[in-house]
């Protein structure tokens, strides 16, 4: 079976903090009536920090739709083959070793993607196939796992790299001054991601093996994520009942679950897209279980802010690096949500790469081999 292997996540240096934000508001939209209640949502959003790729004080102009892609295109190219590197090394590949690349983001545009300028400049094989993501929204790193998971099972022993590219402060309106236009200003950040699925399972490389993935669209709920494209680029809208689509979503994860033969309050992991508190919230009360099984999106949220697609990847990467392993078996979850309302959800089993794993062949101490595969890479040590 497909094995999601260990993302990589990287965010930008600049950093802007709650306290920051609110005062920003403050300053930006001083004695318009909605401000107090944009204020109250801020701050109930539980981010205490996010990433950006500009200093706050370049971030709050708007030079223009056009100036802002092209900060987007070169902020990509510089950004994304440090991470995708990493996620090579963490399955144990060369870049020649990809068989297609799933290049997720909604945050600017690129034709053709950036998937093309990635094999003109990784060492991607020229029949490399390319499936650009760009309109999910946040569910596009579900989506991303999920279309990866179906292109393996397709096409056995083929490798799959997914890369989710979200700077979202690119996307800020400083004259939008509507609640969900100044609530998102305060909930979302900037992060690449990226994580490679290996179609088959004999080199010893732990990660969830992909079982059973759908989605699911709430209907008639199209509008309640969107963006508007105007002349100064993308405007974020956010209708007020999306907060309390879980409780319509929990039964369809409810229904996965339970056609796998697993329960979905009884997991052994739980990898859930960070849209915001009352998500997570609601989700752990209509699944019955402890707000705790969601501790990394917690995290996520709390440390990067909403990262978009990028949310699922940095929640499994800090399943990874948790200290409290686990063992190969274990049942878990990873779901995404986003505009449509989509809801893309993926069920495995977690594998550890020894060799009591029916997915794998004898285990053996791996270090020297990653360090060799690193150094390899053709991108290695270039940052354009």
């Amino acid at each position: 079976m497909p094995i999601l292997c260990k993302p990589a996540v990287r965010v930008p240096e600049y950093t802007i903090t709650m306290e920051q934000t609110l005062e920003f508001a403050r300053k930006a939209h001083a004695g318009k009536p909605q401000l107090p209640l944009a204020l109250r949502l801020i701050e109930n959003t539980g981010v205490r920090k996010r990433h950006i790729v500009q200093p706050i004080e370049k971030t709050l102009e708007h030079p223009g739709f056009e100036e802002r892609n092209r900060i987007y295109e070169a902020e990509s190219k510089k950004r994304c083959p440090e991470v995708i590197e990493d996620a090579l090394a963490n399955a144990r590949l060369r870049a020649d070793d990809i068989d297609a690349i799933i290049y997720v983001s909604c945050t600017g545009f690129m034709m053709p993607s950036l998937t093309a300028w990635l094999i003109n400049t990784m060492g991607f094989r020229f029949d490399t196939r390319q499936i650009p993501i760009a309109q999910l929204g946040c569910a596009a790193g579900g989506a991303a796992i999920n279309r990866a998971h179906d292109f393996c099972t397709a096409h056995p022993d083929s490798n799959v790299l997914i890369v989710s590219c979200e700077l979202c402060s690119l996307c800020y309106q400083p004259s939008a001054d509507d609640v969900g236009s100044l609530l998102s200003d305060g909930l979302f950040g900037d992060a690449v991601a990226a994580a490679v699925v290996r179609g088959h399972g004999d080199a010893g490389v732990s990660g969830v093996r992909l079982e059973h993935n759908a989605s699911y669209l709430i209907p008639n709920t199209e509008e309640w994520i969107s963006y508007a494209v105007r002349d100064t680029g993308f405007h974020f809208q956010l209708d007020k009942r999306v907060p309390g689509t879980m409780e319509p979503l929990a039964p369809v994860l409810r229904q996965l679950a339970a056609g796998h033969g697993w329960s979905a309050s009884d997991l052994d992991f739980y990898i859930i897209h960070a849209g915001g508190p009352r998500i997570l919230d609601d989700l752990a009360k209509f699944l019955e279980v402890d707000r705790t099984v969601f501790r990394h999106s917690w995290s996520t949220l709390t440390e990067y802010g909403n990262i978009a697609s990028a949310v699922v990847f940095d929640a499994l990467r800090r399943r990874f690096e948790e200290d409290r392993p686990l063992p190969t078996g274990a049942t878990g979850v990873i779901a995404g949500f986003g505009p449509g309302i989509t809801a893309e959800m993926a069920l495995g089993t977690w594998t550890d790469g020894t060799a009591g794993d029916p997915a794998h062949g004898t285990a053996h101490d791996d270090t020297a081999e990653l360090a060799g595969v690193a150094a390899s890479l053709p991108y290695a040590g270039r940052i354009s």
